[in-house]
């Protein structure tokens, strides 16, 4: 990803918190031909301080699973709050419309949950970050059925190697920033939230 200096993100923080607030992301792999593939989906981040490790799962059918049993290229692309900027948010009209984002790209090495009982621990995981009133009723399902259940997905973790930030909130354009804190204050949620990114980096 295309990172100029002044866009940067502003600390590990800044970045896991956009991670773990927009956790609906896509996972990207290659496949033996160099093409692209990917799939939506929920990740999980846990942070020990020294190490971030990525949560997720996919059908066992999907074809992207089998690229992650073989260990194939992996980076997971998180999507923060994003909107269109105006021109008009500067004193003078030679300028252009833009689009503000932030977006993290994380990159590292997949390893396969194995087994049910593994399998079993991670939806409980997942179950406790989403839903956990879900765990009484997911405890008292048929074992048949939480077999079959279970042998439909196929669960892995990523282990970060290399995380990307971008925080493209204009920031190296200070003659805009208070009519960017009007327009995004009185906007939708993504607006909103990037207008809260403005304050919390001193924009």
């Amino acid at each position: 990803m295309y990172i100029p200096k002044h866009f940067e993100a502003p600390d590990r923080a800044a970045t896991l918190d956009v991670m773990r607030g927009y956790p609906f992301a896509m996972l990207i792999s290659t496949d033996a031909d160099g093409s692209p593939i990917a799939t939506p989906l929920p990740v999980a981040v846990v942070d020990s301080g020294d190490e971030t490790t990525l949560h997720f799962h996919v059908a066992r059918a999907n074809p992207q699973a089998a690229l992650l049993s073989a260990n194939a290229r992996t980076m997971i692309a998180f999507s923060g709050p994003h909107a269109y900027m105006s021109p008009r948010v500067y004193p003078d009209l030679a300028r252009v419309p833009t689009w503000n984002y932030i977006a993290v790209h994380a990159y590292g090495e997949v390893t396969e949950v194995l087994g049910d009982a593994a399998k079993d621990d991670f939806l409980k995981f997942l179950i406790g970050i989403h839903e956990p009133a879900y765990a009484d009723q997911w405890r008292g399902l048929e074992a048949k059925y939480q077999t079959m259940m279970l042998g439909a997905i196929s669960a892995y973790q990523l282990r970060v190697t290399r995380l990307q930030s971008k925080f493209k909130i204009n920031q190296h354009r200070t003659e805009a920033h208070a009519s960017m804190k009007t327009i995004y204050a009185a906007g939708g949620p993504d607006e909103r939230a990037l207008g809260a990114w403005m304050e919390r980096l001193g924009l």
